[in-house]
């Protein structure tokens, strides 16, 4: 008999497991993760925003052209192939985060499944989980690590000026993808804690004790 646990601890856990996932999906298919101007004018203060120059925008595999007076926004890939990508840290970094994420996604739809099946190969369903969101987080710090690194391409150099070096992004500024990114992989640790207290709160005595009097929907704040 199917039993459906839903515990504050095991709802929240699931929202968080969904919400990472999702955030680092995005940010990874963002152009948001490099900010600049050609000419440099973010820097320049005496230049009003009427006059600003074109903001251009570089992910890591596609790039974005805003044009200021026209208010239009152009995206694409410039990379058609894995080859293409700007560098080769940003290759690595490109499988480290797809890794990540499809482990996140993995635990995201597993989650959801939590509620009703509480095991996997007689393994707690959140024991599995939270390890896979732990190794999903080592992935994503191998590949945010990996990234500035990759400053010093070609690419970015045509974006930032010549200034720009490994782990010195030059005249661009860091992206709210970047930023993102980041916070994702913190969340992704915290998420993976905290799958054992959603273990705990669907194990607790209260719930056994829902099962044992046969009810098949047990809700425990």
């Amino acid at each position: 008999m199917c039993h459906v646990i839903v515990t504050c601890r095991s709802m929240l856990w699931t929202l968080m497991s969904i919400v990472v996932a999702f955030a680092e999906l995005v940010a990874f298919m963002s152009a948001e993760w490099l900010v600049g101007y050609p000419d440099g004018s973010e820097f320049n203060f005496t230049i009003t925003a009427s006059h600003r120059s074109d903001q251009r925008t570089l992910g890591i595999y596609n790039r974005c052209i805003k044009v200021a007076q026209q208010k239009v926004v152009q995206c694409g890939a410039y990379a058609t192939d894995f080859m293409e990508i700007a560098s080769g840290f940003w290759q690595a970094t490109v499988i480290f985060l797809v890794v990540g994420i499809f482990l996140l996604s993995l635990v995201a739809i597993l989650s959801v499944f939590s509620m009703c099946f509480q095991s996997i190969l007689k393994k707690s369903i959140f024991n599995v989980c939270g390890l896979l969101q732990g190794i999903a987080g080592l992935f994503l710090i191998l590949g945010l690590m990996l990234y500035p690194a990759g400053w010093g391409s070609n690419k970015v150099v045509d974006y930032c000026g010549p200034d720009a070096s490994p782990y010195k992004v030059g005249l661009c500024s860091l992206g709210w993808a970047f930023y993102t990114a980041v916070g994702g992989t913190v969340l992704t640790f915290i998420c993976a804690m905290f799958s054992a207290q959603a273990e705990i709160a669907t194990s607790s005595d209260k719930v056994q004790d829902e099962i044992e009097e046969g009810r098949s929907l047990i809700c425990v704040l």
